[in-house]
């Protein structure tokens, strides 16, 4: 079955609907090990996990490029892929730690130390950075997310520029080794799983 894969690169503050890239996120990531580790409480996390992701998907339509997998039977998103050049400085999402506040609630201590930790590990040097990337639940294993990598790695290998993203669990990190990631010593989260930063060089 082909998935057609969308670019949607939007760099000013057009009105781009976020919602179905927030759905998307929060259904693949919001039960995920580090989603657990941050908000523990089920329930609290289903409420807060639309409103946390939809921060990062309004700052990547404006700031980023954004991947997004099209399924041919339903015709709604089936996966996206928030990238962000940073071969330029990008400012921070708007009002970041006041949204954080409102959604976060009690997982706000924990995704702030998440949030340095993982900017203590980012390298300077100019190169794209995959923020985010999800499968909806009832599509992941057909290849779709593979397909969103390799588009835009493709693009990246024309330009010569590296990559850099962190997997949030073993199988997104074998994912990535398979398309040409090295894997960096994981960041270690106070009782919490491991994330583990990954470089990719230009296939040149």
């Amino acid at each position: 079955m082909t998935h057609a894969i969308q670019d949607v690169v939007v760099r000013d503050i057009d009105p781009v609907a976020t919602e179905e890239i927030t759905e998307v996120l929060a259904a693949a990531m919001g039960d995920g090990a580090v989603a657990r580790w941050l908000m523990p409480d089920a329930a609290l996390r289903r409420e807060s996990n639309p409103a946390y992701f939809a921060i990062f998907a309004e700052h990547a339509v404006r700031f980023g490029e954004v991947y997004a997998s099209v399924d041919p039977i339903d015709g709604k998103l089936s996966g996206v892929a928030l990238w962000f050049p940073l071969t330029q400085a990008i400012p921070p999402p708007v009002d970041y730690d006041s949204r954080l506040k409102e959604v976060a609630g009690p997982a706000f201590d924990r995704i702030s130390h998440l949030d340095a930790a993982l900017e203590a590990e980012h390298p300077l040097v100019p190169h794209h950075y995959l923020a985010f990337i999800a499968v909806r639940p009832d599509r992941q294993n057909l290849g779709i997310g593979s397909s969103l990598l390799a588009r835009h790695h493709a693009r990246l290998d024309r330009a010569a520029l590296p990559a850099y993203l962190e997997a949030n669990d073993p199988d997104n990190r074998e994912l990535y080794l398979r398309h040409g990631y090295v894997s960096r010593p994981p960041v270690l989260l106070p009782d919490g799983p491991p994330v583990w930063p990954m470089w990719r060089e230009p296939l040149v």
